[in-house]
């Protein structure tokens, strides 16, 4: 308390210097508010200027309204554009049946139903029996039928493409019995006769290799193979033109495997279809496709015959792809050499690669320097 008590201050001292740091501040604001007045002068004459400018020259300021109408006009036009895009590509999403395919339809099934019931008449003063009934009957539904597919909805449209899946395990239900799983197809078509429902089973069954016995089964009861063919007589039933079959026989032993891919050869043949053949082994690409189209990265790279693809493979991912099919000759299979793909082979920074056709029915991803490298490599063949 005694070494506070000696502490003093000097309050003249104390005032002096704030009353210097005040000066000082005054000083600067006084240079701040001449500083603002300036660049309010400045402001003042330049806008002077403009104003003076502008009743000189009316001109330079008037408004171009013309070059506004044009912009206008030119953004109404691409809106109405975007819009009738969208108009048309909803319509074709919904797959809608436009007028006159619809008055063609109708009249086709008007002139059926004419001919059904002339025909069912004369069966009947002809006192036909209730077979030769049931069959005129079946003939015209069938008719029906061929004649509605041209309706663009989407059972029709999905009808027409069907899906064999690679795990012919979870791709069928358990619940359910084959004859349910095969006709659930049929049923969705808006078949409704369970007897044509039972038969058509019953036959495609048979198609592909096994027997009505099976129909009252659940998949579990089956083996791998077996299961396979209930997912193909599952696509067969709504008789389509084009199947895709994803990988189907990589989850199949390889005895089966065979026995699959000649069931697909047959019914590919026999019933005039198109098969998409999704698969990672090019020997047995080979053996089932007329085409094939190689794949990397979810691009096609190279697509030609089986026998050209085979005999002038130009893609280095397909080279890699063929040098590892094993061979079955032990010498052979001694002085195989991989080949192994890097995509750091091509040089894409100057131009992107797009697919060509670098001979009738051979195409291949290629820019212009890569298109004379595979050129000279297939006339040097």
């Amino acid at each position: 308390m005694a070494e506070l008590n000696e502490i003093t201050f000097d309050n003249d001292k104390i005032n002096l210097e704030l009353s210097k740091l005040n000066e000082t501040f005054k000083e600067d604001v006084l240079k701040i508010d001449e500083q603002i007045k300036e660049l309010n002068d400045v402001l003042k004459s330049n806008i002077k200027k403009v104003k003076e400018e502008a009743l000189s020259n009316p001109d330079k300021f008037k408004v171009n309204t013309n070059a506004i109408k044009k912009i206008k006009a030119e953004t109404k036009e691409k809106v109405l554009a975007e819009k009738s895009l969208v108009k048309e590509a909803k319509l074709q999403n919904k797959l809608k049946e436009s007028a006159e395919n619809k008055a063609k339809r109708l009249a086709l099934l008007n002139d059926a139903k004419t001919k059904y019931k002339e025909l069912l008449a004369n069966a009947n003063e002809a006192g036909a029996d209730k077979v030769a009934l049931k069959q005129l009957k079946a003939n015209y539904q069938a008719e029906v039928a061929e004649i509605n597919k041209a309706k663009p909805n989407y059972i029709n449209y999905l009808s027409s493409m069907q899906m064999i899946f690679q795990d012919p395990i979870s791709s069928l239900n358990p619940r359910m019995v084959v004859s349910e799983i095969i006709s659930e197809g049929l049923k969705i078509q808006g078949v409704k006769d369970k007897k044509l429902i039972e038969e058509k089973v019953f036959e495609i069954l048979n198609l592909v290799g096994l027997n009505k016995d099976h129909s009252t089964r659940y998949p579990h009861e089956f083996s791998g193979g077996q299961r396979q063919r209930i997912g193909i007589a599952r696509a067969l039933i709504a008789n389509p033109d084009f199947i895709i079959a994803d990988e189907p026989i990589s989850a199949l032993d390889v005895s089966i495997q065979a026995q699959v891919i000649n069931l697909l050869n047959e019914l590919k043949e026999k019933l005039d279809l198109t098969i998409l053949f999704i698969a990672h082994d090019l020997s047995v690409v080979k053996y089932f496709s007329d085409r094939i189209a190689v794949m990397y990265s979810g691009k096609i790279v190279e697509l030609a015959s089986s026998e050209e693809l085979f005999l002038n493979p130009l893609h280095p991912y397909t080279k890699s792809l063929l040098s590892a099919i094993p061979n079955p000759d032990p010498e052979g299979e001694k002085t195989r050499k991989r080949i192994l793909y890097s995509p750091s082979v091509h040089d894409y920074s100057k131009q992107k690669p797009t697919l060509r056709e670098i001979k009738p029915g051979h195409f291949i991803s290629a820019n212009d320097e890569e298109l004379e490298i595979y050129k000279k490599e297939l006339g040097g063949k």
